[in-house]
């Protein structure tokens, strides 16, 4: 799965009737399959406690409501969303919004609230789930939701909420809409087993382990060893992490605060899309370059009314035929051809083969700096396997290189056709896929 998250109101005009065929096709060239509104449940907006203006998309303040300022007729709000909803289901993509079980905004009567609020959320109150109305409140919400025909829902601070409340509600949900995808936001690694295993979410963020560790690797020159320790860790629970190197809470990649060069995204991409078979998103405009110069420290405001430049142009690009940048269209074109191979069954389906253990610096292969893995699929009625060799590349230098591929792989009897090293160049900041 390759989700799309934006925010609704810093696209086009701010409007659900913005993403119209023109912004789906668009999607859909890029492999996206599912698109994650953010901050369309209504939130407290133009009161004292909102923190800016028009304020915070998890200050909830009715959960069976959308915002007014996304519709063309605030009277007719709803509608408009079922038609969004509509569209992207016709144009083939899932609706995945928001759903935010651990506080309210302070003036939200739909559930019982403690008098409190956690960290500096001075804009919300904690909800109370000793009290079970609470429980079935939140339910009806989740179950509101299924019923307009939403696909999932991004659960935000989960962590912060009973286990039990949330593994209850989402096999409740399910004996409805058996296929609701349910995505959590957990940071502690120790918690990914329970939360999937247990609680029964679909995909979790894997900010604490792929995200920290890429970011590592880009801004502070760790080891790209670290990759190979993050996969062993997970090991089966890997299909249902969610990889991502932007999302609303982190700083833009292009920023610099972060990378400070958009350019240096690909090798991190493709460890992150093409390594393990998990699932990616892809924040709006990092595609283009996104750096949120009107930003804080590079972030794109949630809180605010914001334009972001490149969403703009790109909006401009889609719809008046106006043309992109060089450096921008460069950008987007290499994120569709890294995308794109992800329609191949090799790395939809396919197994994958850690070759980081088994090369050293006396092929050209700097473990520190470099990665490589090995994707494959047996052939239908063959006796071997398709295989696709891929290798990223941190540095700032191209280099050449001799992959040693080991006797222990090629003794699968689907691979014993694969050479034993293969030559590769690859560039700065680059990953170099080839096919065996």
């Amino acid at each position: 799965m390759i989700i799309y998250q934006v925010l609704p109101r810093i696209w086009g005009k701010g409007k659900f009737a913005d993403w119209d065929k023109k912004a789906f096709d668009y999607l859909k060239s890029l492999g996206v399959n599912a698109i994650w509104y953010t901050g369309v449940i209504r939130h407290a907006s133009g009161k004292p406690f909102v923190k800016g203006d028009p304020g915070s998309p998890y200050s909830i303040e009715d959960y069976r409501d959308v915002n007014p300022y996304l519709a063309v007729d605030p009277d007719n709000r709803m509608q408009e969303f079922s038609m969004l909803v509509a569209r992207t289901h016709e144009a083939g993509l899932k609706v995945i919004i928001d759903l935010v079980p651990n506080h309210v905004s302070p003036d939200c009567q739909d559930v019982p609230v403690y008098d409190r609020y956690d960290y500096d959320w001075s804009d919300t109150r904690k909800i109370d789930y000793s009290k079970k109305e609470a429980w079935d409140a939140m339910l009806d919400i989740a179950l509101y939701w299924a019923d307009l025909e939403v696909d999932g829902m991004r659960c935000d601070m989960v962590e912060m909420v009973p286990q039990e409340f949330m593994g209850w509600l989402i096999s409740e949900v399910r004996r409805k809409y058996p296929d609701f995808l349910f995505i959590g936001e957990v940071y502690n690694k120790d918690n990914y087993r329970a939360y999937i295993q247990n609680v029964g979410f679909d995909l979790l963020y894997d900010k604490s382990g792929l995200y920290d560790i890429l970011r590592a690797i880009i801004c502070n020159g760790a080891s790209a060893r670290n990759i190979t320790r993050n996969w062993q860790s997970l090991q089966d629970l890997q299909p249902h992490m969610l990889n991502f190197l932007e999302n609303h809470d982190e700083q833009r990649f292009a920023s610099r605060w972060f990378a400070g060069d958009a350019s240096k995204a690909f090798p991190a991409l493709a460890v992150g899309a093409l390594f393990n078979g998990a699932s990616y998103m892809i924040y709006a405009g990092q595609e283009v370059g996104e750096a949120a110069p009107e930003g804080v420290e590079g972030r794109t405001s949630i809180f605010n009314w914001t334009k972001s430049k490149s969403l703009s142009i790109l909006y401009e690009y889609l719809h008046a035929c106006k043309q992109l940048e060089s450096d921008n269209l460069k950008l987007l074109c290499g994120y569709r051809k890294l995308f794109s191979l992800l329609s191949d069954p090799v790395f939809s389906e396919g197994f994958n083969y850690d070759l980081c253990w088994c090369n050293s610096i006396l092929t050209g292969f700097d473990p520190e700096k470099h990665f490589a893995f090995l994707r494959y699929k047996s052939l239908p009625l063959k006796h071997k396997a398709e295989a696709v060799l891929v290798v990223c590349n941190f540095s700032d230098y191209p280099t050449d290189m001799k992959i040693n591929l080991p006797e222990d792989l090629r003794a699968k009897k689907e691979l014993a056709w694969l050479p034993a090293k293969v030559d590769v160049s690859v560039s700065a900041w680059g990953y170099s896929p080839v096919h065996l």
